[in-house]
């Protein structure tokens, strides 16, 4: 990758982070403002839909972004290939919304207890549309970026987007088998797309990048997640998501689970009962402190002492230092940002000092 010097070295500290580990410091990706940008922006699209699926608009607005960011530290510049945090959806029939800086889904399924499950059709245009942003990505950056897997999502988050949030939860309770038959659908339609498209964006040795959270993997990789599990209990929660999610990430190499809120908090002693699953990214509430924050501490520990690897994205430098100082640098990914080159430089350069405090 001609954009990111020691990119070698810090393929060896994903791996280490992915097997609860530490190479020679933690594993720290840093972006910054880049102080010589030489790129304008690309022209405006048209409407929303040229946004979301112009594939020249779309690798040119990576270009542009990537030529006015700096990668600090073990960061890299990347393709983000998604449409929306939910693109397996469009896949199989749900109806997009789009939106300047998201996407969202409305239902296609009137009555899940007589509907079958959707396959994905080889015409539907939003398939093809990722399938050629990805392959043109490949084609257009290589040697300068990453194309990242989409954030396509599973479970039952993409079931609420064909079904509705409303209507799942009370098929919950009163068609629970008709849910796990569409759960049971739902892996091998999931693996249907990831797998095609591993094949397009996989790098020479098997290695692989997700766009959500900013991760590569030495092998088949994926942020895995349930959003939906803050409207439910526990007990739902065992029954519904842990089997689906379980199997999923044993087809995975290497799985990193989104915990979404203060609301999903509760199934975490769940989550990490799942040995397939590698590693946990929490995310608090908007408006609330930074996830390098201290009060989020207590959940780091809970995961760490699990065993699995703790993905951190957002804080200051202060608080990046303390969490290291406090955990060791073992099994943390970390993600922050900086005003400058020099200063994402120093701090990276300081990071070799962080250590566990005795």
């Amino acid at each position: 990758m001609l954009l990111k010097p020691g990119w070698e070295e810090s393929k060896k500290r994903f791996e280490a982070w992915w097997n609860h580990d530490v190479a020679d410091r933690v594993l720290l990706q840093v972006h910054a403002p880049k102080s010589n940008p030489t790129s304008t922006p690309p022209p405006t699209p048209k409407d929303l839909e040229d946004q979301w699926l112009g594939v020249d608009y779309r690798i040119a607005r990576a270009e542009w972004t990537i030529d006015h960011t700096y990668y600090g530290g073990d960061a890299f510049p990347s393709l983000d290939t998604h449409i929306g945090p939910g693109t397996l959806s469009l896949f199989i029939g749900a109806i997009p919304e789009f939106q300047a800086n998201t996407v969202w889904y409305h239902k296609c399924i009137d009555d899940i207890t007589t509907a079958s499950v959707p396959n994905v059709d080889e015409n539907n245009r939003y398939w093809r549309f990722s399938q050629e942003l990805a392959r043109e990505g490949v084609k257009r950056l290589a040697g300068k970026a990453l194309v990242t897997f989409p954030d396509l999502i599973e479970g039952l988050d993409t079931i609420a987007s064909l079904v509705g949030n409303d209507e799942l939860l009370f098929y919950l309770v009163d068609a629970p088998d008709h849910v796990h038959r569409f759960q049971r659908a739902m892996n091998d339609i999931y693996f249907y797309c990831y797998d095609r498209l591993y094949e397009i964006i996989k790098d020479e040795n098997g290695g692989s990048a997700f766009s959500a959270f900013h991760t590569w993997a030495p092998g088949r990789v994926a942020k895995v997640q349930c959003d939906f599990s803050a409207m439910i209990s526990p007990k739902m929660y065992e029954e519904f998501v842990v089997p689906y999610l379980a199997e999923q990430c044993s087809r995975l190499d290497y799985s990193v689970f989104h915990l979404d809120g203060p609301c999903c908090v509760q199934h975490l002693p769940l989550l990490l009962e799942i040995e397939e699953l590698d590693a946990i990214q929490w995310t608090p509430t908007t408006g609330t402190e930074a996830p390098c924050d201290p009060k989020w501490w207590p959940i780091y520990k809970q995961i760490r002492d699990a065993g699995k690897s703790v993905m951190v994205r957002g804080g200051t430098a202060q608080q990046a230092k303390a969490l290291v100082e406090e955990f060791g640098p073992e099994g943390f990914d970390i993600l922050i940002g900086a005003s400058s080159e020099e200063e994402a430089d120093d701090l990276v350069n300081d990071s070799f000092n962080w250590r566990k405090r005795c």
